[in-house]
């Protein structure tokens, strides 16, 4: 089985534009990023999809594979179709660019749920538990549930399950935007319209289920530092600091 991590690097991101090439203690957080995902060892071919001939030229001068994609996409799951439509791939994992703290522990479990001839996976995810009632209750912070099997029922930015009786202790999951998909799941999502769940709410993974394809959801405590906003760069630069210095990268 094939397996390709691609990474969907759009330039002009709207809360902190530019940020895929900002210093990163000394390298732009897209490379450090691909780097991460390289020294993971899951991969056998990492790719960089993007629009941005400024990306292209960078990543390329630093060794790395570029596919360049339309401009016009709704998602980035449409980018990395896009990237990938032409070549022999089995299971494709989506690594966001601005993740330069990628876990390999993450990615590997994630990659498990379509081993062992699972084809009744064809879409995997990753939540956590969240506790705190700020977390619950912020609509930017992505809540799931799940059936039996750890299939989502549902994604929502309001908080899920309610809990009609305060001393309830199911608990509530925060989805982590990390997916992997069979090719031919991700090809089909391209097809499709945007479904009005998916518009309601403004989460692309909504397609999925309205369309009948279960999202298989795999549990972590692995919490790592999303850069969308200046202070996540400057907590970044310091926590790059803290672990990579002794390896002199």
């Amino acid at each position: 089985m094939k397996i390709a991590a691609v990474i969907p690097a759009r330039l002009n991101a709207t809360r902190l534009p530019r940020k895929l090439l900002a210093d990163l203690c000394g390298k732009p957080v897209l490379l450090r990023t691909y780097e991460a995902a390289i020294s993971t060892g899951l991969f056998q071919e990492v790719i960089i999809a993007t629009d941005s001939e400024e990306i292209r030229e960078i990543m390329e001068a630093a060794g790395a594979t570029v596919v360049m994609s339309r401009k016009e996409h709704e998602s980035g799951s449409d980018r990395i179709a896009e990237a990938v439509a032409d070549k022999e791939i089995d299971v494709i994992v989506n690594i966001q660019g601005d993740e330069p703290f990628v876990n390999a522990e993450l990615l590997k479990n994630l990659i498990q749920v379509f081993q062992n001839q699972n084809e009744n996976v064809r879409v995997a995810s990753v939540m956590r538990q969240i506790t705190e009632a700020s977390l619950i209750a912020d609509p930017n912070v992505v809540k799931v549930v799940t059936d039996l099997n750890s299939n989502a029922l549902y994604f929502s930015r309001h908080s899920i399950p309610f809990k009609r009786d305060p001393i309830n202790e199911t608990p509530v999951y925060q989805h982590i935007g990390v997916y992997a998909f069979r090719k031919e799941a991700l090809m089909s999502f391209t097809v499709w319209p945007q479904s009005s769940l998916e518009i309601a709410e403004k989460l692309e993974q909504l397609r999925y289920l309205e369309h009948g394809i279960p999202i298989r959801m795999v549990k972590t405590d692995v919490l790592g530092i999303s850069i969308d906003v200046p202070e996540d760069l400057e907590r970044a630069r310091v926590e790059w600091g803290k672990t990579k210095k002794s390896s002199n990268v």
